[in-house]
């Protein structure tokens, strides 16, 4: 059985930082795209960032290019998210996603967690 468990969700000011982490379980973590999608309000769920567990293959949302850095454990089998200079507009739920295959970009997303709550306060 799947489980993404996220986790490092919160409130924080403008400019602020956040690093939020999943623990992944339950399938092939070696050879899967693992990232990190967000539910805004007013908005789409979009991919925020991804990336190819068996190396290279990193994408970023332009919107948080620069700011958010996605890297993982494989021996833990985890992956993180550090946020840094906070947008209020980056606020939302988010949640750790897996797909399988290397093709992160157009991946099937199957796999969800629960999601964390970021808040970024003006």
């Amino acid at each position: 059985q799947v489980e993404l468990v996220e986790s490092g969700g919160g409130s924080v000011q403008a400019g602020g930082s956040l690093r939020l982490s999943c623990a992944a379980s339950g399938f092939t973590y070696s050879s899967s795209c693992m990232g990190w999608r967000r539910q805004t309000p007013g908005k789409e769920l979009e991919g925020v960032a991804m990336m190819y567990t068996g190396g290279g293959h990193i994408y970023y949302h332009d919107s948080v290019k620069g700011r958010f850095t996605i890297s993982q454990d494989t021996v833990k089998k985890q992956v993180y998210l550090q946020m840094n200079n906070l947008k209020p507009e980056d606020s939302g739920v988010y949640y750790c996603a897996a797909a399988p295959g290397r093709m992160c970009e157009g991946a099937d997303w199957r796999y969800r967690g629960q999601g964390t709550q970021v808040t970024v306060s003006s």
